[in-house]
């Protein structure tokens, strides 16, 4: 795996809203795969696209910059991916097809999703 460091582009905010509900949580289909959302975790909305993120990383890696609204403040490590595969996350699994890419919030790449070559280059730009 060759990770390189990336940055999320200034104004690239999104909202969230935390589930802070007496809840076992739900389950939700989204990127080819059953993801699984459970109390204190985050429902993100980042401009069309809708998601959640465990509660831990989103205390790691975001903070506020308004009222529900969001910043992610640290880096992540990225590769462009040679064929299609399945990426494991926090919530549940990402399928992906070549050329997207898969992208860690560390720097082993154990906490990993996958997003399209698009969208990560609308988002992302080296650190």
């Amino acid at each position: 795996m060759t990770l390189r460091e990336y940055k999320r582009r200034a104004e690239t905010t999104v909202v969230a809203l935390r589930l802070d509900l007496d809840t076992a949580g739900f389950e939700y289909r989204k990127w080819g795969g059953t993801q699984h959302c459970k109390a204190g975790d985050w429902i993100v909305q980042n401009g069309d696209d809708t998601y959640t993120v465990d509660s831990d990383v989103f205390a790691r890696t975001y903070r506020p910059v308004a009222k529900g609204e969001y910043e992610k403040f640290s880096t992540v490590w990225a590769e462009r991916a040679e064929a299609d595969g399945v990426v494991p996350t926090k919530e549940g699994q990402t399928k992906y097809q070549a050329g997207d890419y898969l992208v860690y919030n560390d720097r082993e790449g154990t906490d990993g999703w996958a997003i399209t070559r698009e969208t990560f280059e609308k988002t992302y730009e080296e650190a």
